[in-house]
């Protein structure tokens, strides 16, 4: 090959080949953070769905219950206590990993079926009664979410 045939291919490769390297570069770590992200839900989810089943293992409790259960021992109540306190530290991973303001898309559903279960559980009389003193030392945005979900939940009568 002649010395022009070898600057035409340099310039070739230059020209289309880096700018190609480039964009095939920035698609695979496009592609890698979709993976994390959609990690990261499902590991939230899966601990929600244990934290599910471990209010299920105490019936006693009655943490399902949107009402104040009344007659519960001291054992019960401290139960409760650790379970509400499991709870918040979950709600908050997910508000720090999940929520941006200004989330759109796939994000934003991520984010709103969270913000969901907050709700949920700011509907129930017995976490919210609990939940001040379990916010102690929370990340301060975080806490003032949930306790923001907290008083519409005992405004709109929960």
């Amino acid at each position: 090959m002649s010395l022009e045939t070898w600057e035409l291919l340099s310039y070739m490769v230059t020209v289309l080949g880096l700018p190609a390297a480039i964009a095939v570069f920035i698609f695979e770590k496009r592609k890698e953070r979709v993976a994390e992200e959609e990690e990261v839900y499902e590991a939230l989810a899966g601990n929600y769905h244990d934290f599910l089943r471990l209010a299920l293992d105490n019936p006693d409790l009655r943490l399902m219950s949107k009402d104040h259960t009344d007659d519960l021992t001291v054992e019960q109540q401290e139960r409760m206590q650790a379970i509400f306190g499991l709870l918040i530290a979950l709600f908050e991973r997910a508000y720090l990993l999940l929520f941006e303001p200004n989330l759109s898309g796939k994000d934003a559903r991520r984010w709103q079926s969270w913000d969901d279960f907050m709700r949920e559980w700011c509907e129930r009389d017995d976490f919210r009664e609990t939940m001040p003193s379990l916010l102690i030392g929370e990340d301060p945005e975080f806490a003032a979410h949930l306790s923001k979900l907290a008083r519409e939940a005992e405004c709109q009568g929960h």
